[in-house]
This record gives structure tokens, C-alpha cells and sequence, in this order.
């Protein structure tokens, strides 16, 4: 396992492959190979494009900045559909509040709170505190890739994604050291977010559950 696995603890083993597989739904919903689900607020294309940098312009939104060497990439960010678009971004600006707390080293940073709510907000707390306990950070590169969207209202969606952690490794803070450990089938995971859009338009992810290792998301 490349990356402790993101959002632990909101997942509850055994349940969470069932709800996975079920918001993948059928025909052209359905994941491929590699399903993921995303943060928030990142680009819109389906080739790979580099981490989001948030602007303090846009609704207020915080911004968000990566240190050198450590990048989240994020693919299918266009649908044709403006509003699943939306949503696909603030789901990866979602995840990048989570990393930039843990380079920031503080759970209480201003991003993490703008993208995140309800239980989904106190599970990233606590993903962001388990890094913080430890000494650790990370480097390299996670591709998040296979995102779906599917709305519910017009306030209201869910995105299915795929995370590729075989290029990312903790890092320890005070000693610099890498864990360059090796890609198994550990370093893939699947995701199912629900997304609520707040009064001020942004599209919060409010509950997140994980399945590492799951075949869906496998090369």
C-alpha cells in the first residue's frame, strides 16, 4: 500500500463494496476499469491535468496550492453537461483540501472546511490528523480517473471514481525519508461521494465511502 487509504474511516467494511458497486449503476453509469471517485474543483477535460489551484475570487473559495513534487491529477472532467461538470470539479477541489491540510500540517486550514461537511468533513479530519500523528506527508503523483456523476436534484449528486496511488509515497516530515514501496492491487481504490450544492454554489462532498483494492479499478 502505496498511501494510507483515504477516508478509512468512513468506510465500513463489507457495506461499502455493496454501496460502490451499486452507484455504478448500469450502462453508460457504470465505471470502467479504474472507477474512481474525486474531490472538487479541479478541470474540465478528459485528458489528465494537474493539480487544482483554487482562486480566492470565485465564491470566496480558498486557495489551494501544491508544494513541488507532489501533484493529484485528475481525468474525465468534461461531460458536455455544465452542472456534472460542477460537480466533478468541487469533488477533486474536495480532495485536494484534504492533501493541501496535510502539507500544511493542520486540520484546521480554510479549504478543508469550504469543500467538506457532515460526515464527510470529520472523516477528513481524521485522515488528515492520522498523517499529522504519524510525522508523515507524501510526494509523487495519485491519478483519480473514471469519475461518474449522477444527479439526484439540482442540489444533490453523487460521483463514483477510481484512485491510482502506485506513483504517490509517505514521506516522513522530520527525517525527509520515502517509503518507496512497491504497486499492488492495494494501491487502487474505488470511491462513492454524495455531494450537496450550499447556498454559496459550491458543491460539498457530505459523506465518502472507500474499497481499496477493488477489481473495478484495476489496469
Amino acid at each position: 500500500m502505496n498511501r494510507r487509504s483515504r477516508l478509512l474511516a468512513t468506510v465500513a467494511v463489507g457495506a461499502s463494496a455493496a454501496l460502490l458497486l451499486t452507484a455504478c449503476g448500469g450502462g453508460a453509469d457504470k465505471p470502467k476499469a479504474n472507477d474512481k471517485i474525486a474531490g472538487a474543483d479541479t478541470g474540465t477535460s478528459k485528458s489528465p491535468s494537474p493539480s487544482a489551484t483554487a482562486s480566492a475570487g470565485d465564491s470566496g473559495r480558498p486557495e489551494i496550492v501544491f508544494p513541488a513534487g507532489v501533484k493529484n491529477v485528475f481525468e474525465d472532467e468534461k461531460t458536455g453537461d455544465p452542472t456534472k461538470d460542477a460537480v466533478l470539479a468541487d469533488s477533486a477541489l474536495s480532495v485536494n483540501s484534504m492533501d493541501d491540510a496535510i502539507f500544511q500540517g493542520s486540520v484546521n486550514t480554510k479549504a478543508l472546511g469550504f469543500y467538506n461537511s457532515g460526515k464527510a468533513l470529520n472523516a477528513a479530519i481524521t485522515y488528515v490528523q492520522g498523517y499529522l500523528d504519524k510525522g508523515d506527508t507524501w510526494v509523487g503523483t495519485t491519478r483519480y480517473f473514471n469519475r461518474r456523476v449522477t444527479l439526484s436534484s439540482d442540489t444533490a449528486a453523487s460521483v463514483v471514481y477510481c484512485s491510482d496511488e502506485s506513483k504517490s509515497f509517505l514521506k516522513n516530515r522530520k527525517t525527509k525519508k520515502t517509503q518507496n514501496t512497491p504497486t499492488t492491487a492495494d494501491s487502487y481504490v474505488l470511491y462513492n461521494a454524495k455531494l450537496v450544492k450550499n447556498g454559496r454554489g459550491v458543491w460539498q462532498t457530505t459523506d465518502i465511502i472507500s474499497d481499496r483494492g477493488a477489481k473495478a479499478c484495476q489496469p
